[in-house]
């Protein structure tokens, strides 16, 4: 018996191979060798001659044919069930022939006289006398040159109506077809354009009877006229077999209409026959007529391509998909509604077909004429280049692809009738037949001749406009467009499922010609049914698995949709990121629990599709796809009514596992895409542009994914759906694309292959290129297209929101060029996405800028001879009214002034009257449509309403009845909200009204108004998409992919969707194949995301991933929670190169499981949160402890020496992170958690080969986490990792270290870190055993590791434990006396100087610090004998810069480096003063063999920052604890190593004289301090410098000398006494008191430099502070002190004979110059009696202030050096004497005379002061030669004289007494 769907007959275990063109031998007469006959009604047995078999371009029916083995299986049937009719039963006769088939004469003789004995031959003289004239041409021999008039009783015959002699004659006419008999012998081979225009409305009547000239034609009429409504059986089965044979054969041809003649009259008697086998052989007739039609057209196609690519290129024809134009110069023929047979003659259309028009009214379309398409077309049509207008020589080929285009038209016109209510109900009525064998055949051509619409060399040509071509494609499309937008929405299932399988073959091949369209598709239709609540799940899952889920495994298809749509920005739809959103929303979709099935069937939806469903025949793979059986027997399949009877909930069920396996294998393919285009990206030429796909290096082979994914196609054909695990991919989560689903149809779309790494397009072999030429793959360009159209989206998204931001936002981003009103009103007009109300808002506002915009925009509106509602509607389209009444009083206003403007004739007398009326009209459209208005407006009121309103006149009432009318009956409202609208239907409330609706399905009632609407808009716009195409605006470009780097944005835009899809269903459900089937999405997630370095996406799905593992949860994990884990792990070993950050959560995950493995069937108490955990079930522990997961944890770390270089890295900072996390977590206890710590041990062993500079990344991460557990509180935990730290450093030791490496030095650095942080001692004792245990060992392989380990030594020397300090000395002290040559050898004796140090410094352990003094000291005569230091064989010195291996650096400089260290930061008195005497003295016994460079770096790096604190001032206190330590320092330290230091200078003042600056600086320092003490220690160890050494110093060096006295001079003068500012009262308040009596105690010895322009920073107003003006008087006093300290040292100096004698006169000068200045600075002072006074006020003495020791200083010097130069008989001092003499003399006179001023009673301390001055002037006098004595005594005479009426001393009375002995002799 046949089965459910009527594919194939089974018998006896065997499909019976039964081909249609041997089933038509079953419908003939019964041949036998002789002539007898049956009394009327039986048939002649007689023999055949062997009969010519053409070669039939079109293959027979394949072996599963439907029609075939339904006519086998019914056929007994049909014989029983007709035994009155004897000649049905021999016409379906299975019994075989003769063997010697009759030759054509035979067949022809017994027919004629059979038709010539009938009753009915009798009866008509016509008739009669044919067949005696063709029997008479028989006779004769001369058939064959006649076969019309042998045709003719053959004709006559079909048409007697006798069911015999027309089963007889059409016998004979379709085995005389097969002989070739009726070729026309007059035909000639070339076709004549003008018989075949495009296409003849019927064939050509020229005789007189109106029969077709032409012989194939004639045979036709006559074979169709043969049907009717009311055609046996038996005849229509013959009229299948003849036309069958006529179409079929290749000598007698038919075209255009005689063709569809043909095809149209099997097609009725598909739809009215009641016999099913009738029907069966029918549609299987149709179908091979259909395959033949195409088939000679693309075989025609295929020979033809290489001559019609020479064509096209050579007259450079525009056959580009958005080019071409599709024209037909003669009108078509029409087809029929499908459930309407067709008539007679007196039916067929002519010219203009009744039934086009018929199409036109009932599929709701305006489908003008075709001969007013052609005149519209004419008109649009762009201008045709020369070169194609040429005439066109046309071909037979050129007729087959005509024919084929009229077939194909006619289908997709049947296709698009509608179908009645009560049709959609019934699938065996007459429209729902039709509709769906339509569509089936259009599928069929699809599937099988998708080359022939893809060929660029299939052209229509024009027989009417010079040979003008049409590419194949482009003249179907817009039928083929239209017929899914009617069909894609039906309501019906099957044909839904019909539309989905064209819609899948349009894309998969045609996708390239129909960029735009399918577009619309997706956008207004296919999406929106996966969106629609109205929808049935039934709907969306076909289309999820029909459609979707092929072109989810399509991995070309799915990156050039991206491509094309989401990376266009003309592209109003984002296709890709809008299906993966939806399809991600299904699966993740919360639905009601499926009863439970088998896992071959959890994800099938086969079971509830009917036997009509496309897909039932895809099963096979044959070489063409056959439709299957839709007789009325079929469809009434109890298997269909159980499929459509199957419960929502499992559908839905099934719609969320399919798509969740769309989501998948969108991501396998994305990762199969980047496979292979990286795979030929790698072997692309070096200009870096890749092939595109369709070039031949890109063909794919038959491991490509249409032909590769074979398990899938088999579990496909066993009926199943659903996907196991293995249909994945490994469990490493590499792509698989092996075992996919595979392409459902022959030449599938667009294939990877990932062995080979090609990548294929549709038919299996190579995708096509541009026909423009390739178009390179920019990705830039893509990504900038996509950023511009999210730019777009954006501002778009802002405008709705705040308009005038989003203007902005335009602006700023240049969308708009400028704020010209012009540019903003086109923009908002014609930009599509911007909210109708936001744009009435914005052009509504009432400033001048928006009311401009608004004129503009409504300027941009054309009005012109259209009724004033078809404005007013046309109007308010644009954009949304806003409520506000101001606002649309403005845009009344306009509008009136705008129709007006356009409109001429008008009833209103001016621009007011329409104003107001449209005020009217708005104002009746509320009140009519509002439901809230109870009273509604008649049409008297509005009459009245609109009285007087036409200046003063009144309207005509016609005009406002109109409108009224109009109004109330169709509402003005925005398509926006009619659409919006649509589909709501809502069930009335009510007793009555639910009694009413019961049995009312309101959801397919909501679906069949949202479903119309869709249709119309999807109409509407391929309407205007045509219309642009002919015009020649469209210019669509259609992006072949083939870089790998579009997987990146693709994942970027849709990876929420991806995670959301596939984590929801992950959490809700138990079941393993669905576990197992997010588990792949997430492998496969990751995989991308980390391949392209996609942190965040990453990241998202690996920690999602994470927490599905259920680790920190043991007591609620699951079966699938173990899943998730394996799947973690095969992550994290397939994608560990490329896991960066994300390796944290694995190995979380890891350290997690571990501990699950360790926990046992008894409950474990949380000692932290002091509650028991629940544990995991005994069977999932056991799961955790098996082979597959141990060996997986455990390979994660064992293959990590397979990681690269920067991945180890990322793996180790997460283990670090990890580790630190367990320990954080267990370390209070007493057995803390260690697992992640040993498992870095492991893997550094495991690691152990990588090159140095990867270890060196990896010890960056490891130190730092060993510093951070060695320091841990736990004794165990630290302890732990410092045994862990000191095996690895074993290991490391154990690798020799090469010189200038310090791979060793960094390794250790954690004991370092431990022994300074870790206060434990246990630790740093353990710290030192580690250290003292590799050194034992490991010595001969130190290198840098002895610095680290000086270090630590170091650090050990600052420990509070006596102990551990020792035992760190011990070790040094070891180190020291065994392994000194080999410290020195490694660069190290720096660090071993160092570490000494620090112990000398030691001040709780005197002992240790005063050994550790001692062992330094040593170290030099160490180091001078050591052999390694190369003092034997100094290194020659060029240059003034020592290099840094130069000895005197690497050992001299560390050496006394360690002294000064000492010196400075010893807190040991004792240990200081021996490391200052061992400094100098290694300076003064050595120095002599130092190097000037060298003494160079001692001056400025060693000695001189030893006095660094004075001038940084007591602020400095890092070194010290307090300031009595610094005064300690300083009395006891510092001073003393000033002194040590000009003794230094002063043994060695040859080699350190080029240094005397800094020495000078240093005691120009010590001299400007606050502190007198050290001014005075400065000024005495000056005064040292130059009196030891003033011999040795040389004019140059004296004049810096000197400098340095002139700065000291001036620098100490106290000029702010001078300040006005000081003078000026203010009262002292108690805060300044506080803060003056809270000064530090002057008794301490500090630092305290001067600042010379102290005053000067400031301004009045911090002079008028009590504090400021406080500090300094304070100041001043100190300048003044250190003013008198430099005139005593500058007397007593100059008192040293060694001083005078070796200072050059004119620097003596200079000195006497400055004291000079400071003699008059004081005099002038204290003779400022109103300076002082005002001082005084206010409090700075007690006593008015005086410069009287300074004066009397200072000019005591200048007398003293003054007579000295005077009395110097030198001869450099010759030109001196008599100027010194002179200035003598005149300071002498103003001396006396001052001092006469004087009186004793008030001022008798100034009379001490100056007494021995005085005396000391007139002492010089007196002994001055003759000529200065007598040339200045007449000045000096009256002043001595008037000193003896004063009391004055002694010693003034012997110098005056000297004056007047030299004078008396002269008087």
């Amino acid at each position: 018996m046949s089965s459910a769907s009527g594919d194939v007959e089974v018998e006896d275990g065997k499909l019976e191979e039964v081909s249609l063109s041997e089933t038509t031998q079953d419908f003939q007469d019964a041949q036998t060798n002789g002539d007898a006959r049956t009394n009327g009604h039986d048939h002649d047995h007689r023999q055949e001659t062997a009969p010519y078999t053409p070669q039939i371009s079109s293959p027979k029916l394949p072996v599963d044919s439907v029609p075939i083995s339904a006519v086998k299986a019914l056929q007994s049937q049909q014989v029983s069930k007709r035994n009155s009719t004897s000649t049905l039963n021999t016409t379906l006769s299975t019994s075989t022939t003769s063997s010697r088939p009759l030759p054509p004469i035979q067949l022809i003789t017994p027919t004629l006289k059979m038709i010539s004995a009938s009753r009915e031959a009798k009866r008509s003289p016509a008739l009669r006398d044919a067949v005696a004239h063709a029997l008479e041409l028989v006779e004769a021999g001369t058939t064959a040159e006649k076969p019309r008039e042998i045709f003719e009783p053959l004709r006559l015959a079909c048409e007697t109506g006798s069911e015999k002699l027309m089963v007889t004659s059409l016998d004979c006419i379709s085995k005389l077809v097969s002989y070739a008999f009726f070729v026309d012998p007059d035909s000639s081979s070339t076709p004549n354009p003008a018989a075949y225009a495009s296409p003849p409305g019927s064939p050509t009547a020229s005789t007189a009877n109106g029969l077709p000239t032409s012989l194939a034609d004639l045979v036709t009429h006559t074979i169709t006229n043969a049907y009717t409504e009311s055609t046996p059986d038996a005849v229509s089965l013959q009229i299948v077999k003849a036309l069958l044979q006529v179409v079929l054969s290749p000598h007698t041809l038919v075209h255009h209409s005689s063709l569809l003649r043909a095809v149209r009259t099997v097609y009725n008697i598909f739809l009215l026959s009641p016999s099913p086998v009738t029907q069966n052989v029918a549609q299987g007739g149709l179908t091979q007529m259909v395959h033949h039609i195409f088939g000679r057209a693309a075989e025609g196609d295929a020979e033809n391509a290489a001559a019609g690519q020479a064509q096209l290129a050579s007259s450079q024809m525009p056959h580009s998909a958005a080019q071409s134009t599709f024209s037909l110069t003669t009108p078509t023929t029409a087809e029929q509604a499908p459930g309407t047979p067709f008539r007679r003659d007196s039916d067929l259309p002519d010219g203009k077909g009744e039934v086009d028009e018929d199409v036109a009214k009932a599929a709701a379309i305006q489908l003008p004429a075709d001969t007013e398409d052609e005149l519209e077309e004419a008109e649009e049509r762009p201008q045709t280049p020369q070169a194609i207008r040429n005439p066109h020589t046309f071909t037979t080929h050129d007729l087959f692809i005509k024919d084929a285009f009229l077939v194909f038209r006619a289908l997709c016109k049947l296709t698009m009738k509608p179908l009645p209510p009560e049709a959609e109900r019934d699938l065996k009525s007459h429209p729902m037949r039709s509709k769906l064998l339509s569509l089936h055949l259009v599928l069929t051509i699809l599937s099988t001749h998708m080359p022939l619409f893809t060929s660029p060399t299939a052209l229509i040509h024009s027989s009417s406009n010079g040979g003008e071509a049409t590419l194949f494609v482009q003249a179907v499309k817009q039928y083929l467009c239209l017929s899914l937008s009617r069909n894609a929405v039906s309501a019906v299932l099957q044909v839904f499922e019909a539309s989905v399988e064209i819609f899948w073959l349009v894309l998969k091949g045609m996708r390239r010609s129909l960029k735009r369209e399918i577009e619309v598709l997706f956008s207004e239709i296919f999406i929106p049914i996966l969106e629609m609540r109205t929808s049935t799940p039934a709907q969306k899952l076909v289309l999820v698995s029909s459609m979707l889920q092929r072109l989810c495994q399509d991995p070309q298809a799915l990156v050039e949709i991206y491509l094309n749509y989401d990376c266009d920005a003309a592209a109003v739809e984002n296709v890709y990121e809008r299906l993966v959103g939806v399809v991600s929303k299904q699966a993740g979709a919360h639905t009601t629990a499926a009863p439970a099935k088998s896992a071959s069937t959890a994800g099938t939806v086969g079971d509830i599709h009917s036997p009509t469903r496309p897909g039932s025949a895809r099963a096979g793979q044959n070489q063409h796809a056959i439709p299957p059986s839709l007789t009325t027997s079929a469809l009434s399949d109890p298997a269909a009514a159980a499929g459509d009877a199957a419960g929502v909930p499992g559908k839905e069920r099934k719609l969320q596992i399919q798509s969740l396996e769309c989501l998948v294998y969108v991501l396998r393919s994305l990762n199969a895409w980047k496979d292979a285009a990286q795979a030929k990206s790698t072997g692309a030429t070096a200009s870096g542009n890749l092939t595109p796909s369709g070039s031949a290096q890109g063909q794919a082979t038959n491991g490509s994914l249409s032909a590769s994914l074979s398990a899938d196609s088999a579990h496909n054909q066993n009926g199943g759906g659903g996907t196991s695990r293995s249909s994945f991919g490994g469990e490493d989560g590499r792509t698989d694309l092996t075992l996919g689903r595979t392409s459902n149809v022959s030449g599938g779309g667009g294939s990877v292959d990932l062995r080979a790494g090609s990548i294929s397009g549709p038919a299996g072999s190579s995708t096509p290129v541009e026909r423009d030429g390739p178009i390179e793959d920019n990705p830039d360009r893509f990504e900038s297209e996509r950023m511009r159209k999210m730019t777009m989206a954006e501002g778009i998204r802002l405008f709705n929101t705040k308009q005038k931001k989003g203007i902005q936002y335009f602006l700023d981003k240049g969308i708009l060029a400028n704020m010209d009103r012009q540019t903003i009103a086109r923009f908002l007009m014609h930009t599509d996405g911007l909210s109708k109300a936001a744009i009435g808002e914005y052009l509504g506002e009432g400033h001048d800028e928006n009311v401009a915009i608004m004129h503009a925009f409504v300027d941009m509106m054309e009005f012109k001879n259209m009724s004033f509602t078809d404005a007013l509607r046309t109007f308010l389209q644009a954009f949304r009214l806003p409520g506000e009444s101001q606002k649309i009083d403005r845009y009344m206003l306009k509008f009136a002034d705008r129709y007006m403007s356009t409109n001429e004739q008008t009833p209103f007398a001016n621009a007011t009257t329409a104003y107001v009326l449209a005020y009217s009209t708005i104002m009746l459209n509320t009140d009519a449509h509002n439901p809230q208005v109870k009273r509604r407006m008649t049409l008297q009121d509005f009459i009245k309403n609109n009285r007087g309103i036409n200046d003063d006149a009144d309207l005509p009432e016609e005009i406002l009845s109109g409108i009224y009318d109009e109004i109330q009956n169709n509402e003005i409202r925005m398509k926006d909200e009619v659409e919006a609208q649509v589909g709501v239907i809502q069930p009335a409330v009510g007793l009555a009204n639910v009694l009413v609706n019961v049995g009312r399905d309101f959801q397919r009632e909501a679906y069949l108004a949202q479903s119309s609407g869709m249709a119309t808009r999807t109409e509407a716009l391929f309407k205007t998409m045509m219309r642009a195409q002919r015009r020649g605006r469209a210019n669509e470009h259609f992006f072949s992919a083939s870089h790998f780097v579009h997987v990146r944005p693709m994942f970027e835009v849709a990876w929420m969707s991806f995670l959301a899809g596939i984590s929801g269903p992950l959490q809700s459900t138990d079941n393993l194949e669905i576990v197992e089937l997010c588990l792949d999405g997430f492998k496969h997630a990751i995989r991308i995301a980390s391949f392209f370095d996609m942190e965040l996406e990453r990241n998202a799905f690996v920690t999602t991933l994470a927490k599905f593992t259920f680790l920190n949860n043991l007591g609620e994990m699951k079966a699938k929670n173990m899943e998730a884990i394996k799947a973690l792990l095969d992550v994290a070993l397939s994608e560990g190169d490329h896991l960066k950050g994300s390796w944290r959560e694995v190995l979380m995950c890891v350290s997690q499981l571990e501990h699950m493995q360790l926990i046992g069937s008894a409950s474990v108490h949380d000692s932290q949160k002091g509650r028991s955990k629940r544990l995991p079930a005994e069977e999932l522990a056991n799961e955790s402890r098996s082979t597959h997961i141990t060996v997986s944890a455990d390979m994660v770390f064992s293959l990590s020496n397979q990681l690269s270089g920067s991945a180890i890295v990322d793996f180790v900072q997460a283990l670090s992170d990890v580790s630190w996390e367990e320990i954080q977590s267990s370390g209070l206890s007493e057995n803390p958690r260690l697992f992640s710590i040993r498992k870095l041990v492991e893997i550094c062993y495991y690691n152990m080969n990588r090159i140095r500079l990867e270890w060196v990344n990896i010890w960056s991460i490891l130190g730092e986490h060993f510093n951070q557990v060695c320091c841990h509180s736990n004794a165990h935990v630290s302890n732990f990792a410092l045994d862990a730290l000191r095996q690895l450093a074993v290991r490391f030791l154990e690798k020799e270290e090469l010189p200038s490496f310090k791979f060793q030095k960094d390794f250790l650095k954690p004991f370092q870190y431990t022994m300074v942080h870790n206060n434990n001692p246990e630790s740093r004792d353990l710290v030192l055993q580690c250290l003292q245990q590799m050194i034992q060992a490991r010595a001969h392989n130190l290198r840098s590791g002895w610095r680290t380990m000086f270090a630590v030594f170091s650090s050990a020397s600052k420990a509070l434990n006596e102990s551990i300090a020792t035992y760190a000395f011990d070790i040094v002290t070891m180190v020291n006396r065994d392994h000194f040559t080999a410290v020195v050898h490694h660069g190290s004796f720096a660090d071993l100087t160092v570490c000494v140090a620090d112990f000398c410094k030691v001040s709780k352990f005197q002992r240790i610090s005063l050994i550790a003094t001692s062992m330094l000291r040593e170290l030099v005569p160490q180091m001078l004998k050591c052999p390694e230091c190369g003092f034997d064989n100094p290194p020659s010195r060029q240059g003034e810069v020592l290099k840094a291996d130069d000895p005197m650096i690497r050992y001299w400089f560390p050496m006394l480096f360690s002294f000064v260290d000492i010196i400075l930061n010893g807190e040991d008195l004792e240990v200081r003063r021996v490391a200052l005497e061992s400094f100098f003295g290694n300076l003064k016994t050595h120095g002599e063999d130092f190097p000037p460079e060298f003494w160079d770096i001692v001056c400025k790096e060693l000695i001189f920052p030893i006095f660094a604190v004075l001038k940084s001032g007591p602020l400095d206190m890092s070194r010290f604890a307090s300031q009595e330590d610094m005064s300690v320092w300083i009395s006891t330290t510092m001073i003393q190593a000033l002194r040590d230091t000009i003794d230094l200078w002063t043994f060695h003042f040859t080699i350190l004289e080029r240094f005397l600056d800094g020495l000078l600086d240093l005691l120009r320092s010590f001299i400007c301090q606050e502190n007198d003490t050290l001014a005075r220690i400065g000024t005495s160890c000056l005064q040292q410098l130059l009196q030891n050494n003033a011999s040795k110093l040389s004019p140059q060096l004296w004049q810096r000398v000197i400098t340095t006295f002139v700065w000291l001079f001036k620098t100490t003068t106290p000029y702010q006494l001078l300040d006005e500012r000081l003078r000026t009262e203010v009262e002292e308040t108690t805060e300044s008191t506080a803060s003056i009596e809270s000064e530090p105690n002057k008794g301490t010895l500090l630092p305290a430099p001067l600042s010379p322009a102290m005053t000067g920073s400031h301004d009045s107003g911090n002079m008028a502070n009590p504090i400021v003006r406080k500090r300094i008087f304070a100041l001043i006093i100190t300048k003044c002190v250190l003013q008198l300290l430099l005139i005593e040292t500058t007397h007593e100096l100059l008192q040293s004979a060694d001083v005078y004698e070796n200072i050059p006169p004119e620097h003596l000068l200079r000195l006497m110059a400055v004291l000079d200045d400071s003699y008059q600075f004081a005099r002038g002072f204290n003779a400022n009696k109103e300076v002082r006074n005002g001082l005084w006020k206010v409090g700075f003495m007690r006593h008015p202030p005086n410069l009287l020791k300074q004066e009397s200083s200072s000019a005591a010097t200048l007398v003293h050096v003054l007579l000295r130069i005077a009395s110097d008989r030198r001869p450099e001092h010759a030109a001196d004497r008599e100027e010194a003499s002179t200035r003598l003399t005149l300071l002498g006179v103003t001396i006396i005379g001052d001092f006469n001023q004087l009186k004793p009673d008030v001022q008798g301390r100034n009379i001490t002061a100056w007494s021995p001055v005085v005396a000391e002037v007139l002492q010089g006098f007196s002994v001055f030669d003759d000529k200065i004595f007598h040339m200045y005594l007449p000045a000096l005479y009256p002043l001595a004289v008037e000193l003896l009426v004063k009391d004055i001393s002694p010693e003034i009375r012997t110098a005056l007494r000297a004056v007047l002995l030299r004078i008396s002799p002269g008087v």
